[in-house]
C-alpha cells in the first residue's frame, strides 16, 4: 500500500483515480461528510471547496431555513480540509475555535464552502471560510483557528 500526503490523494480522489493501493494518513472521506453529503469539488495546498445541496425538510430548522449548525460543520470540514493538505504523517491538528456570522438566509439551495488560510504558522494558523449560495452571494463568513498537533498530542486523533 503506498502512503500519499493528504493533498495527492484528495487530488487524485478529485481526477476519478482508483485509489485501491493508495492510502493516506488522515481519513477521507469523513464519516460526517458521508453522513451530510458533502462533497469536496477542489482541494490545493491549504484551500479546499466543499459543496453541499441543502433542503429545508431535512436540514431545516423551527423557522424552515437550513440551520445554523449545518453552515457552521459545511465551514468546519471545508476548513479541516483545506489544514489537512498542510499536515504531514504523524502529525493531526485540531480546531480551536470557530466564529460564523450569518449573513442571508438558506433554503433549497447550492453551497459552496471556500476556506483559505489567514495566517499559515507552524503550530497555530487561522483560515476564513466564505459560503455562498448557488447565486454567487455570500451566506455566510467564517473564521476558525486551528491547533497542528505533533509527537504524542497527535496520536489517536
Amino acid at each position: 500500500m503506498e502512503k500519499l500526503n493528504v493533498l495527492r490523494y484528495l487530488q487524485m480522489w478529485l481526477d476519478g483515480n482508483n485509489l485501491n493501493g493508495y492510502t493516506t494518513h488522515l481519513q477521507y472521506p469523513t464519516p460526517i461528510s458521508l453522513t451530510l453529503n458533502l462533497q469536496l469539488i477542489n482541494v490545493a495546498l491549504g484551500e479546499a471547496w466543499i459543496k453541499l445541496i441543502t433542503h429545508p425538510e431535512r436540514h431545516g430548522n423551527q423557522q424552515g431555513t437550513i440551520h445554523g449548525g449545518l453552515l457552521c460543520e459545511l465551514a468546519d470540514a471545508a476548513i479541516g480540509t483545506a489544514h489537512s493538505t498542510r499536515i504531514e504523517e504523524n502529525e493531526s491538528f485540531t480546531s480551536v475555535d470557530l466564529k460564523i456570522n450569518f449573513l442571508r438566509p438558506v433554503w433549497q439551495d447550492t453551497l459552496i464552502a471556500h476556506a483559505k488560510p489567514i495566517q499559515s504558522g507552524k503550530r497555530i494558523s487561522v483560515y476564513s471560510c466564505n459560503i455562498t449560495n448557488d447565486a454567487g452571494k455570500q451566506v455566510a463568513y467564517v473564521v476558525s483557528t486551528m491547533m497542528t498537533l505533533r509527537g504524542e498530542q497527535a496520536k489517536g486523533r
